[in-house]
């Protein structure tokens, strides 16, 4: 038997060998730090036996597939210890993730002082050093094994099972779990861990079944690599939008309102209002864009024809019963259909196109509760949206506008490097999932395809994430704690036109179906402010502040001086307030700074008397004392071109 090595060296063996001796028999100290084995690109346990040639990688948590393994073994462990202290939870599962891992149990809610408890029980068990063991059962025999402890969560796992499956568990100790591995060999692997959190999760992901408690946890090789991730969490739980965006006020959610459905506050509308306004002038004034203002509901025949119906009616929100009411309605989860009927309202010739409708789009889609998150995931949102209605040789050139329109919205919010793009293309083994045949699909996903390469736009392709009318570019970003968010979808649509009779009249005077680019040009707004409270931590580009500018009088005795700075700066255009309190300045200017306010204007007796502002900055901390019309000039410039200041001075 020749075992190829990575580095290329090759280990002969006259007979069959585990991973794990191999290991030893290549280093003490490889096999003392082996977590898994990499066997022709598959990850195995420790304890698989090799019978013929192969190539063998030995995986230790330096390597992302070995870590992956010894973070399974933590939530083993966890599992363990929750048992042990709370006898009366049920198991349910416990993979391993990118940032660590998680167990889910069925068991009344988890403090933090809870899970300190669990995280000592846990280190007792790592101390006793227990090896794990793997053995399989026939199925009858894996069910009764789970019945008679209890776990029926286990047993409706192994029931689900393929009846050619193998089912394996692992022992470590008296605790049993069933699991496809792979694991360590023994509970001593694990060097350092923590449990991070605790919060709620529905088994499989359905809201129809049980609520369970999720505990999340991390482990590293190192003690040190634990230390700098918990660091890496706090520092990331500083720029979360959803506490830092309720304590800049931003926005607030109430329980007798509804989940998903946040209240933005004065200071969030604010920038709503700004991005909006800037995205409409963009349009309109740039990118030759005409307004619609449609109804936010309508009648389930609209729905019928465009197809939402049958393919996204579980996502809407019906207002009425089909059985019971003459006419059912629907909030809208989408804007096409009513602008469809805009272009329908009059013939249109072959010269009036394209047509670029854009509107700024309340839309309402049923969202799970368990989906639900700050700005990110709402039941209520306002999107840029737009469709264009376009002759099909028109359709790549306007296609790469709405691509180019998206760049030039990320560039200037400074967030282009933060994306990356996705060629989202139907899955052909769900046919009914989708509307239109096999070849318009295919045709259709190879001209996006061929404009994003040409573009020399980097892109990967998801299967199954078209819409159901059509393939998309999805230009997604990741938040703080790394999960993927679409920020801005633009669609090639070659199908709904025939649905809604759609035409226009070409030269020879026939009727020919136009082709739908459905986009948006900076996506939701709401999932938008939430980026970009995460990207600068609170600190958005000195435009978007909902307060520009603070003045700071030093005394009540430059109250007055304050208010003629204060009108001259709002004369100009600027968002800006003055500090009245009679507080102390370096308490006003503290504060000032909590609230990631971009400038403060000191003035006092000498301010006064020149005509002056002592003027503090996030940006450069003290620029020391200026005239107040060099400063409006200077800021005024950097609003009107949205310019994004580097901070380079932290005080």
């Amino acid at each position: 038997m020749k075992i190829t090595l990575k580095d290329g060296s090759v280990k002969e063996y006259a007979e069959s060998k585990a991973v794990i001796d191999i290991a030893y028999d290549i280093s003490e100290g490889l096999a003392r730090a082996a977590c898994a084995g990499e066997v022709d690109g598959e990850v195995v346990d420790l304890r698989t036996i090799l019978d013929k040639d192969c190539t063998l990688n030995i995986l230790t948590a330096r390597e992302e597939a070995g870590l992956r393994v010894l973070r399974h073994t933590c939530s083993h462990v966890l599992a363990e210890a929750v048992k042990n202290l709370y006898p009366e939870a049920k198991l349910t599962i416990g993979p391993a993730i990118d940032t660590g891992y998680y167990y889910d149990f069925d068991a009344a809610p988890f403090s933090r002082e809870d899970l300190d408890k669990i995280e000592k029980e846990m280190k007792k068990i790592i101390k006793k050093g227990a090896k794990l063991e793997r053995f399989t059962l026939l199925r009858e025999e894996a069910v009764k094994l789970m019945e008679e402890k209890g776990e029926s969560y286990k047993v409706e796992l192994i029931r689900d099972l393929p009846e050619d499956a193998e089912i394996s568990f692992y022992r470590q100790g008296e605790f049993v779990d069933l699991c496809a591995g792979p694991h360590l060999m023994s509970t001593k692997g694990i060097k350092a861990f923590k449990l991070t959190s605790s919060s709620g999760a529905y088994w499989r992901g359905d809201s129809d079944k049980a609520m369970l408690q999720r505990i999340y946890g991390s482990a590293f090789a190192t003690k040190d690599e634990l230390e700098a991730y918990l660091q890496h969490l706090e520092d990331i739980k500083k720029r979360d939008h959803n506490k830092l965006g309720r304590e800049l006020e931003f926005f607030t959610t109430v329980d007798v309102i509804g989940q998903g459905l946040p209240l933005l506050m004065p200071k969030g509308a604010k920038i709503i209002q700004t991005l909006q306004r800037w995205i409409e002038d963009e349009e309109d004034n740039n990118w030759g864009y005409v307004r619609t203002k449609t109804p936010l509901m309508a009648k389930s025949d609209l729905y019928k024809i465009s197809g939402h119906w049958d393919h996204y009616k579980e996502g809407m929100f019906v207002l009425g019963d089909e059985e019971k009411d003459k006419e059912v309605f629907a909030l809208r989860p989408m804007t096409c259909p009513f602008q469809y009927y805009v272009y329908k309202a009059s013939q249109k010739s072959y010269r009036d196109l394209p047509l670029r409708y854009g509107e700024t789009s309340t839309l309402f889609r049923n969202e799970d509760s368990g989906e639900m998150h700050g700005l990110t995931r709402v039941r209520q949102f306002t999107i840029s949206e737009g469709h264009l209605i376009v002759r099909p040789d028109q359709m790549v050139e306007e296609f790469k506008g709405c691509l180019a329109l998206a760049k030039k919205c990320l560039t200037t919010l400074g967030v282009e490097e933060d994306v990356t793009y996705h060629l989202s293309k139907w899955d052909p083994n769900n046919r009914e999932k989708y509307i239109g045949e096999p070849e318009v699909w295919e045709q259709t996903e190879q001209h996006i395809r061929e404009i994003l390469t040409e573009l020399e736009i980097p892109f990967v392709e998801d299967v199954g994430e078209a819409a159901f009318y059509g393939p998309k570019v999805d230009i997604n970003a990741k938040n703080v704690y790394g999960k993927e968010d679409t920020m801005i979808t633009i669609q090639w649509d070659a199908l709904l036109a025939e649905q809604f009779d759609m035409y226009y009249i070409d030269q020879n005077g026939d009727k020919v179906r136009p082709y739908i680019i459905h986009r948006t040009s900076i996506g939701c707004y709401e999932r938008t402010l939430a980026w970009l409270i995460e990207k600068y931590a609170g600190m958005l580009p000195t435009w978007l502040c909902p307060e520009q500018v603070r003045v700071l009088p030093i005394s009540d005795k430059y109250l007055s001086y304050a208010e003629k700075v204060n009108q001259e700066l709002k004369a100009n255009g600027i968002w800006s307030t003055v500090d009245a309190r009679a507080e102390k300045i370096g308490y006003k200017i503290r504060e000032a700074r909590l609230l990631k306010i971009p400038y403060m204007l000191v003035v006092g007796e000498k301010e006064e008397a020149e005509g002056k502002v002592a003027v503090r900055s996030r940006f450069l901390g003290d620029e020391g004392p200026k005239a107040l019309e060099e400063f409006i000039s200077a800021i005024c410039k950097e609003i009107r071109t949205k310019e994004i200041r580097k901070i380079e001075v932290q005080e």
